[in-house]
């Protein structure tokens, strides 16, 4: 079947979201949840066990305080309590620990380390609990988030009067888990256990209490524990746990009877003793197994996400030298699944396989989860995939197809430009495999683009010098006077150029700049690196240096909102003026209203000031002036629609589709001026005086093919996403562009309204390359080519990323770096298929104008 590079990249994007969704419902596991809702009524308790007598105590235990205060402080860490730090600094908190009226344990943590609610849950003389204890710890640079020793450990002391023991009675603290905190918590003020807690009774809580209480407690923790087991695993009978369960019920019973018949016996006691340390060794064990289901990877449904992914990219890569041809076309074998043994051979190879492992799992996995329909669909997708490649590698081998620089033009060469667009990506994606460079990798973008701007400024030097192929320009000859070497123009059969579309000469750089021109060409990289070295100092970002003060806390403190007004009214006129030349006269003035509603917006909200109204008094939500923007904003992207409509269905006029794909760009540029926050509109207008330089001066006298200034538009917004203060960090998304213009949380526009904030520099970059593409060429094949160019582009990091994490998946960074960076990923993965969809709906190989 032959289809346009664009709708093959478009499709094999597609489904590599398919691999990447799968990939991460098993790499995250679902939580251990209860099937009994709060909606439908607590349930009652579960009666004491009797063995032939009865029993009536089937309400909860009275509770054994009537007031609980936590304490929780931020990243305390145990050795700041419990060894000589706490002595000095804690004396306090020592003391209550030395006398007896507490119990003391190191709680640990689960990483990611951070701050986030961990406590689930909450008139007698009852005595009331101090509960201290921390959310996490520290190391020994101040940091946390790993899993390290000083990380996890967290002092946990319950302080009452209700707990007395003997002076000098002191007890190293045990460690627990964090988890454990929940449940004893519950029960201590007599409310029922949370159904979906994983944690077990803190007994020194309890100890002092009757037997009989004793024993109700434990008996209550584990029926929550094993009946959570029974939900979440499907082989729940043969768990230790539940067996152990199960034994310490029956004891239970046993000891009821003879407690009921004779309340006073060595026996009874005895018996109590044996029955109590039965329920503690079963709650240790079901608490076990339930946090080991929590934190277990479900590497069926990684493995068939990965391969899904890896067959995608691999034929990917395999159709560079089709796709990349002239026509911008290419030949897929889709014939060759339904007539191929090894097809049939792979999809039975692959139901064994799916069976074997659905019925021997021990644990709940997602895949197996599915029907046989969607699942056999996607064993189907492999298999279809898996032909597809061998197919395509054959032709390739008998052929001896290998890809060139640029496929239109075999006798083209690799020049330095193209190596360090090759290398570069290749670096950045081996960056990727540690955790620093993950951290820190807006260091990488930023060293690639700088280079890159070094890379150009030799190009265009040596140009505009010394001719397109490192030889003099055309009609200049060099001759030997007695003051030296000089210049003069003369014209030669060396000027031929590299033909570019349908045979036509292209003129060189020499002959297409001329005077002024010329030298903004040549000055051109060299503002930009300056314009890139400015937006570094606007935000600080990653890990290492994000403390730091920079620009962007210097203009949102208090004391300088005159100069961040100044700043944002500066930088939406120069939006203005560079978004405006591109637009119909209508589109012209919604955008002027809509720029001066998002200053409106920000000064209404009180981050900027007008200079009639200095103060701040009259602060709102800015919802009017948000949605005022709105409309502009929807008015443009209708008008853009509209006209491309019409020149794709109606009209077939050019000149009306390069017009609406920019206002479509220049709404979208509005609607990114609305969300970014007033010291970040520098970021925006930058990113427009970048783009108009490059188009302007470099890529059209220069020459790049569609490759090139692919990867350039990938590279520039990559590194605008970290121009914006967006990090490898989840805390670094802006969530506050989610409720622009909303009284009330609504779930739709909210995350979509976030999404575009947050990628609003890779949109907007590849917004204009479709742009540029279909501008500079009237023919769809480079609309084609920068589309598959985009795609794989994209492809091979998020590809090579989930290897990765699949086999660093017991990193110490796991799930502080690596797998927010995971989450990054797939959905930039998502937005490039977004962005996909929008190239080939624009390509249009069919329509040619001579």
């Amino acid at each position: 079947m032959r289809l346009g590079s664009g709708t093959f990249a478009t499709c094999c994007v597609a489904i590599e979201v398919l691999g990447i969704a799968v990939f991460l419902r098993g790499f995250f596991p679902a939580p251990v949840r209860s099937s009994a809702r709060a909606e439908h009524g607590a349930e009652p308790p579960a009666p004491e066990p009797s063995a032939g007598a009865s029993s009536n105590w089937t309400t909860l235990p009275p509770p054994l305080f009537s007031k609980v205060v936590i304490v929780l402080i931020d990243a305390l860490r145990d050795d700041f309590v419990f060894g000589s730090k706490g002595v000095k600094f804690m004396p306090y908190t020592t003391y209550l620990v030395e006398k007896g009226a507490s119990h003391s344990f190191v709680a640990e943590a689960k990483p990611p380390t951070v701050t986030m609610p961990r406590i689930k849950e909450r008139e007698t003389p009852l005595p009331n609990l101090l509960v201290l204890c921390g959310d996490h710890g520290m190391s020994e640079t101040g940091s946390h988030g790993a899993s390290s020793t000083e990380e996890v450990n967290t002092p946990l002391i319950l302080i009452s009067s209700a707990f007395e023991r003997k002076p000098g009675d002191i007890r190293l603290p045990k460690h627990v888990q964090q988890t454990d905190v929940a449940a004893t918590l519950a029960i201590a003020l007599g409310l029922p256990i949370p159904k979906d807690s994983v944690g077990s009774l803190l007994f020194p809580v309890v100890e002092g209490r009757p037997m009989r209480e004793q024993l109700r407690f434990l008996h209550l923790n584990t029926v929550q524990l094993s009946k959570l087991l029974q939900e979440n695993v499907p082989s729940y009978e043969k768990d230790p746990g539940f067996e152990q369960f199960k034994m310490s019920e029956r004891l239970h019973g046993n000891w009821i009877r003879l407690y009921l018949e004779e309340k006073h016996s060595e026996v009874l006691f005895n018996l109590g003793s044996k029955v109590l340390r039965q329920y503690l060794d079963a709650l240790k064990t079901l608490s076990l197994s339930l946090s080991a289901q929590v934190a277990q990877y479900d590497i069926y449904s990684m493995m068939v996400g990965t391969v899904v992914v890896l067959e995608v990219l691999t034929l990917l890569l395999l159709s560079v030298p089709q796709a990349l041809r002239r026509k911008a076309e290419l030949e897929v074998p889709l014939s060759s699944p339904g007539f191929s043994l090894l097809f049939y051979l792979v999809i039975l190879v692959l139901s064994a396989v799916h069976v074997i492992v659905c019925t021997s799992a021990e644990s709940s996995c997602y895949f197996c989860g599915l029907s046989w329909l969607a699942a056999g669909g996607v064993m189907v997708l492999a298999s279809s995939l898996l032909c597809v490649i061998v197919s395509v590698l054959t032709n390739v081998l008998v052929h001896g197809n290998t890809p060139r620089k640029n496929p239109v033009h075999p006798s083209s060469r690799w020049s330095e430009l193209d190596l360090l667009l090759l290398l570069g990506t290749a670096g950045h994606v081996l960056s990727l495999g540690a955790s620093s460079f993950v951290e820190e990798e807006h260091q990488t973008w930023y060293f690639l683009v700088n280079t890159l701007c070094l890379a150009l400024s030799q190009e265009a030097y040596r140009n505009c010098f010394l001719g397109d192929d490192g030889e003099l320009p055309c009609g200049l000859r060099v001759e030997q006077g007695h003051d030296g070497a000089t210049a003069a123009w003369q014209d030669g059969p060396g000027c031929d150029v590299l033909e570019r579309d349908k045979g036509h000469r292209s003129p060189s750089t020499s002959e297409v700049l001329r005077g002024r021109e010329k030298w903004m060409a040549l000055a051109s990289p060299w503002l930009i690196l300056a314009c890139c070295r400015l937006l570094r100092s606007l935000n600080q970002t990653g890990v290492q240096w994000a403390h730091r003060p920079d620009l962007g806390h210097w203009l949102t403190s208090s004391d300088h909102k005159a100069e961040l007004s100044v700043l944002a009214a500066l930088s939406l006129l120069v939006v203005f003026v560079l978004v405006q030349r591109g637009c119909s006269p209508v589109s012209k003035a919604a955008l002027a209203l809509g720029l001066l509603g998002v200053y409106c917006y920000r000064a209404a909200i009180g981050s900027v000031r007008f200079p009639w109204r200095p103060d701040s008094k009259d602060i709102s939500k800015g919802i009017i002036e948000a949605r005022f923007v709105y409309v502009f904003v929807l008015g443009i992207l209708f008008t853009g629609t509209k006209d491309l409509l019409k020149s794709q269905v109606i009209a077939a006029d050019f000149k009306l589709k390069t017009v609406g794909l920019w206002e479509i760009y220049s709404g979208l540029v509005l609607l990114a001026a609305l969300l970014f926050r007033p010291h970040n509109l520098p970021v925006l207008a930058f990113s427009l005086l970048i783009q108009t330089l490059m188009t302007k001066f470099i890529w059209k006298p220069l020459r790049h093919d569609a490759a090139e200034i692919t990867v350039m538009h990938y590279w520039f917004g990559q590194a605008f996403f970290y121009f914006q203060g967006n990090s490898n960090n989840i805390a670094t998304v802006d969530i506050s562009a989610g409720f622009v213009g909303l009284d009330t949380y609504v779930e739709i526009p909210a995350v979509l309204l976030t999404a575009f904030g947050t990628y609003a520099g890779p949109v907007l970059w590849a917004s204009h390359l479709v742009h540029f593409m279909s501008s500079e060429t009237r023919s769809g094949s480079a609309l084609s080519h920068a589309c598959f160019c985009y795609a794989l582009i994209c492809s091979i990091p998020v590809s090579t990323y989930i290897v990765l994490v699949t086999s660093l998946r017991y990193h110490l960074f796991i799930w502080s770096v690596f797998s927010p960076k995971l989450l990054y990923e797939g959905m930039h993965l998502l937005i490039t298929a977004a962005v996909c969809v929008f190239f080939t709906a624009m390509d249009q190989t069919k329509l040619t104008q001579s």
